[in-house]
């Protein structure tokens, strides 16, 4: 009897990219549903805007380097970042705001890079960063949550208003944010901040209207959602603990310490993890295969960076919410955290 010894890996990851891309953005539905519930019918056209846009882009970019068209929609690598940056974007942003951050996400960010598992960067906040920079207004002015807002618009009404900047009843996009008709304002981070900007303390601050019981009006239920999502990836082990636990631990572990030494002028730790995009960002982003580290105990490493990089941001930065930001400069820390984190082989001694 002969014996033939195939060469390593002996085990092989049985999901085909174009599988993984799908449990990810059927996971990404509860938290979209609860956007939608709770911050009206912009979701979905920024959203749609998003999809056509990174299909349009794509299949320019595979003409370009003269590659298949139909593999610019087959792995659907596109198609998940578009709705990442997609439900990103405040829901009433005028059109060519996500266009312009889609196509910034496919075209330069992936592309120019080298196309799938080439890219450096997480081309969703990559392109959530560019427009945040360069249309700070825009990006900041979040609907109200429907609790609150005075008047409803339907979905056609949305569209009206993103496509226009007019509402049916008149107003443009820039009286919405003065407070007309009370449809806009700022998260409830910024709101935040605004507040202790202005000597107010957190008990005092936490009396405003935006924020609920645990976090946010609404948000509170999106990262709860997001959350819920997240666990299905990590059922099916689509994703590992690793980066999710690492990011949440990170962020949770110093806004205890602020809390416990300093309650008036610090955010308990469970507003930071149930407010923002801290359950999107340690469940769909960070967990990016080809932008984060590749060994469990460098994972561990890269959602701690992230997390603690998030509160530092949170807190002394100049923006509210920090997770596009602290996943982009995680990125850059890759190749250092992979060559220090990655197991020796066996037979092999350590190298010095």
């Amino acid at each position: 009897m002969t014996f033939k010894l195939a060469a390593s890996p002996h085990s092989h990851q049985r999901r085909t990219t174009q599988q993984v891309m799908r449990w990810v953005y059927l996971a990404l539905v509860p938290g979209l549903l609860t956007l939608i519930y709770f911050f009206g019918w912009g979701v979905i056209w920024q959203l749609g805007l998003a999809v056509v846009t990174s299909w349009v882009a794509e299949a320019l970019c595979m003409k370009l380097r003269g590659r298949p068209l139909e593999s610019a929609w087959r792995d659907h690598t596109a198609l998940v970042t578009a709705i990442l940056l997609g439900i990103s974007i405040p829901g009433f942003a005028p059109w060519w705001i996500i266009v312009i951050g889609t196509a910034f996400s496919i075209i330069i960010v992936k592309h120019v890079y080298g196309g799938v598992g080439q890219n450096i960067f997480n081309p969703a906040m990559a392109g959530y960063v560019v427009l945040l920079i360069s249309f700070p207004v825009q990006m900041t002015s979040w609907p109200l949550p429907v609790q609150l807002s005075q008047i409803d618009l339907s979905f056609l009404d949305s569209a009206v208003l993103i496509f226009t900047g007019y509402t049916p009843s008149g107003y443009d996009l820039e009286q919405l944010r003065m407070g007309a008709d009370g449809m806009t304002m700022a998260t409830p981070l910024d709101s935040l901040r605004t507040a202790l900007n202005h000597e107010m303390t957190i008990d005092e601050a936490l009396q405003q209207p935006i924020f609920g019981s645990i976090a946010g009006l609404g948000w509170q239920w999106v990262n709860a959602a997001f959350l819920l999502g997240g666990l299905v990836l990590m059922k099916v082990r689509v994703i590992n603990w690793h980066i999710p636990v690492g990011m949440l631990l990170g962020l949770a572990i110093p806004a205890a310490l602020a809390w416990m030494f300093s309650p008036d002028q610090s955010v308990s730790p469970v507003m930071h993890l149930f407010s923002g995009a801290t359950m999107l960002g340690a469940f769909f982003i960070a967990t990016d295969p080809v932008t984060a580290a590749t060994s469990n105990r460098g994972r561990l490493y890269f959602g701690l960076l992230i997390g603690f990089l998030v509160f530092a941001i949170r807190t002394w930065g100049g923006y509210p919410d920090a997770v596009a930001f602290a996943v982009l400069l995680a990125n850059m820390t890759v190749p250092v955290i992979d060559k220090y984190t990655q197991p020796i082989a066996y037979g092999h001694g350590e190298k010095s």
